[in-house]
């Protein structure tokens, strides 16, 4: 019969005889536990001898002796030589120091586990009489799949923890674009500060008593400043609260996310930033626009439309080896466009507006610059949409013109 324990590791001695194959995915393991380990093994293999550089692992090169076992919390023998193991596993017993047997048909008084970490949880999967590896795996994926699927019911019960931020970028809306990391951490959340944009059908995943303040903002109207939000995360956070603040894209990308970021820290709150797809490529790419594509456009020059026409925008829109990506630039993109226009850009210059990337709602509207308002008008184009000017927008830059037509316009 097997008691699963939980072990701490933390610089506590572990033995590590052998140096093979085995050895090194035990070792790349302590190590991720930060154990104080000891190789002992004659020869090294390749990979073993590479971790034990990198991470200054002290080793015998000779066969190991029981002196070796001194101090030692934990023995793992994997010499390749089932005596040799089961010489180790008997000085393991006879000092009541837990040892693996990794010898075939072998087991001593200890056991690895197959194991995935959800955050703060951690959960092992072994057998209970027996070694079946291939078993063990099977059941090790389908928990590290319901873990990393954010259904697992992960948030804490007891509520003796202090507080934290999760900045986390949802996307551009599907929720199976998001992170594994966002979705275990919304899984965690007990409160969720939302965008208006993003991948916002993840919250019908929550539990009932999760608390979900909606903050979005539209195009002249904030429902919550951004003052206002940062002294929600901060409230939420000191009142031992784990806050996720769901944005859409990317937080650094125009998402505020530097200003609640510096906020958190000025308020002694812990803050975690979680990347998120960007709007400014995967938008774009949702339409079969490439931002970049050999032999037309070799760099990126991403802008706020509310911003203006800056003289980097003019640069970049002179250089036809840049594509300009505008975000939030639907109402401003007629004043933009005139002063391009009489800054010189070409008028024959490609412009694409992709509405409602990664939705069912997804539509391109294709035009140059010197038509493009009227066609944006024309369409009823309208946020959210991101804009693509330069080469890249052309439509038969991927498919052929008659494709494109046949694509533009449905549903993506």
């Amino acid at each position: 019969m097997t008691t699963m324990l939980g072990v701490s590791l933390d610089g506590r001695r572990v033995v590590l005889a052998g140096g093979g194959s085995v050895a090194a995915r035990r070792l790349r393991r302590f190590l991720d536990e930060r154990a104080d380990v000891l190789v002992v093994a004659p020869d090294l293999a390749a990979e073993t001898q590479q971790l034990i550089a990198d991470h200054d692992v002290p080793w015998h090169a000779r066969a190991i002796v029981e002196s070796d076992l001194d101090g030692a919390w934990l023995v793992h023998t994997a010499t390749g030589d089932s005596a040799v193991d089961a010489r180790v596993s008997a000085w393991c017993e006879a000092r009541r120091t837990f040892c693996i047997n990794a010898s075939v048909g072998a087991h001593g008084s200890a056991r690895m586990t197959a194991q995935s970490r959800a955050g703060d949880v951690l959960v092992g999967v072994t057998s209970d009489a027996g070694v079946d590896p291939r078993r063990t795996a099977r059941v090790h994926r389908s928990v590290r799949e319901l873990l990393e699927s954010g259904r697992a019911p992960l948030r804490r019960v007891r509520g003796d923890a202090a507080g934290s931020v999760a900045l986390i970028g949802g996307g551009p809306g599907p929720v199976d674009l998001m992170t594994l990391r966002a979705r275990r951490l919304i899984a965690e959340a007990d409160v969720v500060v939302a965008d208006r944009l993003g991948a916002t059908a993840v919250l019908d995943e929550l539990e009932p008593d999760v608390e979900v303040i909606h903050v979005g903002k539209a195009p002249g109207h904030h429902t919550v400043m951004q003052d206002g939000i940062n002294d929600l995360l901060i409230a939420h956070a000191r009142a031992g609260k784990r806050v996720v603040r769901l944005k859409g894209g990317d937080p650094f990308v125009y998402g505020r996310g530097g200003e609640e970021v510096s906020a958190c820290l000025a308020a002694g709150v812990p803050v975690d930033v979680v990347p998120g797809v960007t709007s400014a490529v995967s938008v774009p790419q949702a339409a079969g626009i490439p931002v970049t594509h050999r032999g037309v456009a070799s760099s990126v020059h991403v802008i706020n439309g509310q911003s203006g026409l800056s003289p980097a925008t003019v640069a970049s829109l002179r250089d036809p080896a840049v594509t300009t990506v505008m975000l939030m630039g639907v109402r401003a993109f007629d004043g933009i466009a005139r002063a391009a226009l009489d800054a010189g850009i070409p008028a024959n210059t490609p412009v694409a507006f992709v509405e409602n990337g990664h939705t069912i709602r997804q539509r391109t509207t294709r035009a140059t610059l010197g038509d493009a308002g009227d066609a944006a008008r024309s369409a009823g184009v309208a946020n959210p949409a991101v804009i693509v000017i330069g080469e890249v927008a052309r439509p038969d830059l991927l498919l052929p013109a008659h494709a494109v037509a046949a694509r533009e316009g449905t549903p993506g």
